[in-house]
């Protein structure tokens, strides 16, 4: 009697837990909010402590700041959940949905009026550097780079004008350097480099900071080249982050900064900082016309090489992301 009763407790205690169902995720303690540190991390926490600040009081939880030393450490610490949630790049934020299981929530606005920036290449004036001169390679000179994954310091530059030309910076140049956007302006300002790689939102940036060294910085500087326009950056959160965080979390970033009133109003000049005006919604299809970037970075260097399999490849995907833009719908003008 006692063996019937004990196996019937137990399959009573089997059944409760199959109608529970497993037990889901703990809930967060904390957010973690990661950002791209293409600057001086240091300049970074300055500009985005009042805004982590008021997310942290909208969420309801604390919000850490976590500042990528470079695109694949923001990467990797979504896909580690070390981060939950954070403002990168396009061609990050394209690895982050590959490889991280995140996922397009929002993107930055141009309070300017034109949507999305270009890649650039910066010379120090006066130096004579033209961009034929840069383009005859015969390492003479000391270039700039971005980080490997960066769209407007790398993916741009050379699937719009190293690669057509067939021109490896690595064989071209004297010395190839790759560092952060302000890095590269500074070491161009100073004539440590001859030329560099950037971007017109980083040359937006110093000029807000509206110190001495970035006034004579940015005087000291010339832009020879800029790409096609880029999208603006994307927000990225971990698909798997609980529902109803999520809706807290774009509660916060779709009204902050909309509307007249005085917080709106102060809400403003603390995304200015930042270099945005209020955040819109997106998805994954905003990171379209980066990935049209990456085939046609591909399908360059697969020409240049010969490569036919490699061609037929990002032929392919060309023609795939042809059609994906032909299904997405016209966003309205931000």
């Amino acid at each position: 009697m006692k063996r019937r009763l004990a196996a019937l407790a137990a399959l009573i205690a089997l059944a409760a837990c199959g109608k529970s169902g497993p037990a889901g995720p703990p809930a967060p303690q904390a957010l973690t909010f990661s950002i791209v540190s293409t600057e001086n991390p240091q300049t970074q926490i300055q500009e985005w402590g009042p805004f982590l600040k008021d997310m942290q009081a909208a969420v309801g939880l604390p919000v850490k700041p976590f500042f990528g030393s470079n695109y694949t450490a923001a990467v990797e610490a979504m896909r580690f959940k070390q981060s939950d949630l954070g403002w990168f790049t396009n061609a990050s934020g394209m690895e982050a949905v590959r490889r991280a299981g995140g996922e397009v929530f929002a993107r930055t606005t141009n309070e300017g009026g034109h949507d999305g920036y270009q890649g650039v290449i910066i010379v120090r004036k006066g130096s004579g550097v033209t961009l034929d001169k840069l383009l005859a390679c015969g390492r003479r000179y000391d270039f700039g780079t971005g980080d490997a994954r960066s769209t407007s310091g790398t993916l741009a530059p050379m699937a719009y004008l190293f690669g057509p030309r067939g021109i490896q910076p690595a064989l071209c140049f004297k010395t190839v350097r790759s560092a952060n956007a302000e890095a590269n302006l500074l070491s161009v300002g100073s004539g440590l480099l001859d030329a560099a790689t950037d971007n017109t939102r980083s040359m937006d940036r110093m000029a807000v900071l509206d110190s001495p060294i970035a006034k004579k910085t940015l005087a000291n500087l010339a832009v020879i080249w800029r790409s096609p326009t880029i999208p603006e950056d994307p927000m990225v959160w971990r698909a798997d982050l609980d529902p109803a965080l999520k809706a807290r979390i774009a509660r916060f970033i779709f009204s902050y900064g909309v509307g007249d009133n005085a917080e709106a109003k102060r809400q403003r000049k603390i995304l200015a900082r930042i270099q945005t005006g209020p955040f819109v919604k997106a998805d994954d299809s905003h990171l379209i016309p980066v990935r049209e970037i990456e085939a046609i970075g591909q399908l360059v260097a697969a020409k240049n090489a010969g490569d036919k399999t490699a061609q037929a490849k990002a032929e392919a995907a060309l023609d795939q992301i042809a059609k994906e833009k032909a299904a997405v719908p016209a966003a309205p003008h931000s």
